[in-house]
């Protein structure tokens, strides 16, 4: 509410209206100190008399508005120091979070880098592996015909030793005879 004589002072911040508070309370601790000297002086200003109860009354008023202010001022000191350190707090992390980023952002290029090494590698490696099994193919083809071959081979050495051996015996037994 507007005091007689002053107009209302809009809310414009926490300090703006700290600031209000303290003009308000200086302006009515003079116009205070004014009225009880004037009354104090004439001789007015007695406990008992009407004048002297509401200078009482504005005395005790007074003390209670300053004493409000100084816990409002202290509260808004520690708001400020607060608000103050936590945006000192904010800057370094963003600071930090910045620098991590950079940071991030080399290694994901050198991983991106070791990537694409590793898929050369493995584009090669599938080439030798294509290359090997091929190779291998081809062997087990060669050692099949190689192994049906000497089957065969075997088969007909078998036979002829076989005949030998008997053709041996024949003539052994012709021997035997004719020698007798």
């Amino acid at each position: 509410q507007a005091s007689k004589g002053f107009p209302p002072l809009p809310r414009l911040s926490s300090r703006v209206s700290i600031a209000a508070m303290k003009l308000r309370m200086a302006v009515l601790a003079v116009a205070t100190v004014a009225v009880v000297s004037t009354f104090s002086a004439q001789g007015h200003a007695t406990q008992d008399s009407p004048v002297g109860k509401a200078l009482q009354l504005i005395s005790d008023l007074q003390a209670k508005i300053i004493k409000e202010g100084e816990g409002a001022q202290k509260v808004y000191a520690e708001f400020t120091e607060w608000c103050e350190e936590r945006s000192r707090n904010v800057g370094f992390e963003i600071k930090t979070g910045k620098a991590q980023v950079s940071e991030l952002k080399a290694l994901i290029a050198q991983e991106e880098a070791t990537i694409s090494s590793l898929a050369a590698k493995v584009e090669d490696l599938a080439g030798e592996i294509a290359t090997d099994e091929a190779d291998l193919k081809a062997a087990t083809e060669i050692r099949s015909s190689e192994a049906a071959s000497f089957a065969a081979e075997e088969k007909e050495l078998v036979e002829v030793i076989d005949t030998l051996r008997r053709a041996i015996g024949v003539l052994e037994r012709e021997m035997k005879k004719g020698g007798a």
